[in-house]
């Protein structure tokens, strides 16, 4: 076992301390004595006692066994992992701004709700909407927040029967997920076969039912979809309104706004599109846009105070560290950044729609050679496994559902050319090893702590506690 491999009480040894404080008079035995019963523990807490070397060793340790965008190129499909400028980090963690509490006195907080001021106005600037809240906490809890806004809108104008939301088949889950939380149906609308909408099965699915549509676009094929105007004009021709994903919304930075395109409820992934790091469940801000007519329905309350005030915070700096003038630039290099990884690796891997893509990209496995059947070629599992050899992370896998080996790569705006083309030379090398050493690809990864552990067994009977 080596080291890194043991929990921090495998490495405890009786006696062993690493520090020790001294004394509090508040831990004394009448202090101890005036708490109640049910707030004294029944049995000693079960603490490592271990060196302050080994502490400092376990957890460097464990912090190495992670992957994360500041170790390497983390080109994850539909989430946007671009580097987070350490500035950002450094105004989050200014005291001015870490010890604040929202209960205080209104006049202390003047400075933080001027922040909240000028980021509705970068917003709206950005987006084509007309202000923002700032309260739903992640794109998802945004989605509910915006489709909330939808059904209120409806309802006050007497119009009870919509009560469904057309969501396309490219679609992120969460678009009918949260539709379904917000107890509307869901619809959903095919895609061509050039990975767009199909304006023509959209058209007899519109009706007095249909409260409006749930888009991203680009979509999550990483197309932008050219006949959103149109849409938006049919849609809205039936009574129903545009709810615009923001999850794709990097490589329109400067280019394009959802606003001008017809959409009339948005909401943005601060911790996607704005630099502010994310995964593993957080930290997110999920801030919901609406156009002029839908503003007094902005005061839906989906969480305690103004939000995820540091996230937020966070995407402020970086607004501003860009300015109006370079923030265009992120949305045209992560295009470039795309479609030239696409373009240099189409010869070896299958591409099922062929055309510019935007921030993202899909390939649908390996690219079969003369005399070979693609159905016995190693899986998108086994080259995403064996990316972590090679010191990538793997691009996002089996997303979207229209393809069976979906490989979904979106490389952002913060790479170098140099990376890109490090990450070419290698999905190159991956390709060669599937077809001459396929074996190597089935059991990969060689060079990490854990290779393929069972994931349904961990998901279904997760061990969450030392025995």
């Amino acid at each position: 076992m080596k080291y890194y491999d043991k929990l921090i009480l495998e490495l405890s040894k009786p006696g062993r301390t690493g520090y020790s404080l001294r004394q509090n008079d508040s831990c004394t035995t009448d202090a101890l004595a005036s708490l109640p019963e049910w707030g004294k523990r029944k049995t000693d807490v079960c603490l490592p006692e271990v060196s302050e070397v080994d502490v400092v060793r376990h957890y460097t340790n464990l912090s190495q066994m992670n992957f994360g965008v500041d170790t390497g190129f983390y080109p994850l499909g539909s989430c946007t992992m671009k580097y987070n400028p350490k500035i950002n980090e450094e105004i989050a963690a200014m005291p001015e701004f870490q010890s604040i509490h929202p209960l205080q006195d209104k006049n202390t907080l003047e400075g933080i709700r001027a922040i909240f001021d000028e980021m509705d106005h970068a917003l709206a600037a950005i987006t084509g909407m007309s202000h923002f809240t700032f309260l739903p906490c992640a794109g998802a809890h945004g989605e509910l927040t915006g489709l909330m806004i939808m059904r209120s809108y409806h309802m006050s104008r007497g119009d009870l029967k919509r009560t469904k939301v057309i969501v396309p088949d490219s679609a992120h889950g969460t678009n009918p997920a949260s539709a379904a939380v917000c107890g509307l149906e869901i619809v959903e609308v095919k895609s061509g076969e050039n990975g767009l909408v199909d304006v023509e099965s959209l058209r007899p699915l519109l009706d007095d039912t249909v409260a409006g549509i749930m888009m991203t676009n680009p979509n999550t094929l990483g197309l932008f979809e050219r006949e959103i105007k149109q849409i938006a004009e049919l849609v809205h021709e039936a009574g129903g309104l545009l709810y615009y994903d923001g999850a794709n919304m990097n490589p329109l930075l400067g280019v394009v706004r959802p606003g001008d395109m017809g959409f009339d409820i948005m909401h943005l992934n601060l911790h996607k599109t704005f630099s502010t790091p994310h995964g593993g469940g957080g930290p997110g801000s999920g801030p919901v846009g609406v156009c002029e007519k839908l503003v007094p329905f902005l005061g839906v309350r989906v969480s305690g105070y103004n939000g995820n005030f540091p996230v937020i915070l966070r995407a402020y700096t970086y607004i501003l560290m860009l300015g109006r003038q370079h923030i265009k630039q992120a949305g045209r290099l992560a295009t470039l950044n795309a479609n030239y990884i696409k373009e240099s690796l189409r010869d070896a891997y299958k591409l099922p729609i062929d055309s510019v893509c935007k921030h993202e990209f899909v390939f649908d496995g390996l690219k079969e050679r003369e005399g070979e059947n693609h159905d016995e070629l190693p899986t998108t599992l086994d080259v995403a496994k064996r990316l972590l050899d090679y010191g990538f992370h793997a691009p996002t896998i089996y997303f979207p559902l229209l393809f069976h080996q979906s490989l979904m790569i979106e490389p952002t705006e913060t790479e170098s050319l140099e990376t890109l083309d490090d990450f070419i030379r290698v999905m190159h090398l991956i390709a060669d090893e599937a077809h001459t050493q396929p074996e190597l690809l089935r059991t990969a990864p060689h060079n990490c702590p854990i290779s393929r552990p069972d994931e349904t067994t961990a998901a279904r009977n997760p061990k969450l506690r030392y025995e």
